[in-house]
């Protein structure tokens, strides 16, 4: 029975030869509760016997291709940890970006809006990194379109004291107005699956990741219904998918000419957010 941390990894890579090395690492680190850099140093940490068995079960999920976040339980978040399962997507890095955006222009008293919340990880973040900076009098709300993410999402509210009022909801319909409107909708093309990891193919909620035929699906609802549902100078922050910008600028201009647009690139360079602000 491997002992050390390097046989463990040694062995994982063997019993999950299908699977992405990183992926492997991530485990075993979190499992460990090592930090990337001392993941690297300590490859002569002796296991005990129970922390063995753990890794064994664990890279046996691996092997069978489900998601590294799945199988610990838990995502990590602009430093937050977020309870995630099957049914509920996977928070993404690049979402932090919007989430610091949002920030920017979040104001006290604020009726903030996550749509399409998922395990509620923007919520959490907004209303946390909110509370650092003191702003105060913040409503929040949070929907989706399925029931599993509400019931994460609501887990993790309560996690992290933040009062949220949850809604199922379709895009915008049945829902109230907000001064703040914020959103990672689902904007894959299903001809993008051939380039996409199959782990999250597998995985992941496909209501959360596919936009329809074109990608833009969710933005052509919005752009009609988001007037009534934003109050006087109300803000959006949305993420799209990096081939989309010009579709946006366009489906925006023609749509909301009312509103102020502006578009933004990732920490990779791809176009990647939008945020309006209607002009009234």
């Amino acid at each position: 029975m491997p002992k050390t941390l390097k046989d463990m990894r040694i062995k994982a890579s063997e019993m999950a030869e299908n699977a992405r090395q990183d992926d492997i690492d991530y485990v075993l680190a979190e499992r460990l509760g090592l930090t990337p850099s001392q993941y690297e140093l300590k490859q002569d940490l002796e296991l005990t016997d129970d922390q063995v068995k753990q890794v064994n079960k664990d890279v046996k999920k691996l092997a069978k291709g489900i998601s590294p976040q799945y199988i610990l339980g838990y995502a990590w978040f602009l430093g937050y940890k977020l309870k995630v399962a099957r049914g509920v997507l996977i928070p993404r890095f690049e979402t932090e970006e919007l989430v610091e955006w949002a920030l920017e222009h979040l104001q006290a008293n604020d009726v903030v809006l996550d749509l399409g919340t998922g395990s509620g990880n923007i919520t959490v973040a907004l209303a946390k990194e909110a509370e650092k900076k003191g702003l105060t009098g913040l409503k929040y709300y949070a929907s989706d379109i399925a029931d599993a993410p509400l019931l994460i999402s609501e887990e993790n509210f309560l996690t992290y004291g933040v009062d949220v009022t949850t809604r199922k909801a379709n895009v915008l319909l049945g829902l109230g107005k907000f001064d703040l409107i914020i959103s990672n909708p689902p904007y894959i093309k299903p001809s993008e699956k051939n380039v996409m990891d199959q782990s999250v193919l597998d995985n992941e909620p496909k209501e959360a990741l596919f936009g329809g035929k074109d990608g833009l699906e969710f933005y052509r609802k919005f752009a009609k219904q988001v007037r009534d549902h934003l109050n006087s100078g109300g803000r959006f922050f949305l993420e799209f998918g990096f081939s989309e910008e010009d579709e946006l600028k366009a489906l925006f201009a023609k749509e909301l000419p009312d509103f102020k647009i502006e578009f933004r690139k990732d920490m990779a360079g791809k176009p990647r957010m939008v945020y309006g602000e209607w002009q009234k």
